[in-house]
């Protein structure tokens, strides 16, 4: 007797991947480039605690906030989507099983069969069969505000953790060093754990994400050397 087969595909994990990816990253490179940047520019290493802490509590709750308001936006973008679907198939059901029919003949099903096919699905769920074939609605990607906002929050302040520890561990004299070091390693393994769960190119994820963490890094070191140089 055969048991019944359940298939586990990268896609599933879209929605927390692409939040707690975002975070983390956002908060490894923008605390690191601050502490950078601050550092370039000769500040003492309480201040340098004090500035990636701030920066710490601050990105998470701007990550927090801009990820449940684009969330939220979705959100309410798919519902008024629903509403109005909900509201055709009340004032003209034939010809939402005809559009649903449509649908399914463009995919490369014969017309008789295509309507079979929607007949079935309208009758066991009418709006869910137009929400996921017309929409592209389903229960993978349906927005989900809080748990965006919570995961971009959580990861950000974990990523943003990474250089201010090696700032409060490391001599005041190799913090530059070891910001970069550390900040650069840790880049590449998050963008191959993220590729490998979501199923992409390991070597593309790394790279992509190593090479504008660098470019950012570098532009804020600058900076804070210009500041130094001209303030001094």
């Amino acid at each position: 007797m055969s048991r019944g087969h359940i298939e586990a595909h990268s896609i599933s994990h879209a929605g927390w991947l692409r939040a707690a990816v975002l975070g983390a990253n956002d908060g490894i490179v923008s605390t690191a480039s601050l502490l950078l940047g601050v550092a370039a520019a000769q500040v003492g290493h309480s201040g340098l605690l004090l500035t990636g802490l701030a920066g710490l509590v601050a990105g998470a709750m701007s990550m927090a906030t801009g990820e449940y308001v684009s969330v939220s936006s979705q959100a309410d973008i798919e519902e008024a989507a629903l509403k109005e679907e909900h509201r055709e198939l009340e004032e003209d059901y034939l010809g939402e099983f005809r559009e649903l029919a449509g649908i399914y003949v463009k995919r490369g099903l014969s017309l008789p069969l295509a309507k079979q096919v929607a007949e079935a699905l309208m009758a066991h769920d009418a709006l869910g069969a137009h929400a996921r074939d017309e929409l592209g609605i389903s229960e993978i990607t349906t927005a989900r505000p809080l748990q965006a906002a919570l995961t971009s929050a959580c990861s950000f302040a974990l990523g943003a953790a990474l250089p201010l520890l090696v700032t409060l561990l490391v001599p005041h004299a190799w913090v530059i060093g070891a910001i970069v070091v550390s900040t650069l390693l840790s880049l590449a393994i998050l963008g191959g754990l993220a590729a490998r769960v979501g199923g992409a190119s390991v070597l593309r994820g790394v790279v992509r994400v190593t090479f504008w963490s660098a470019l950012a890094m570098g532009a804020s070191g600058i900076i804070g050397s210009l500041f130094a140089h001209f303030s001094g």
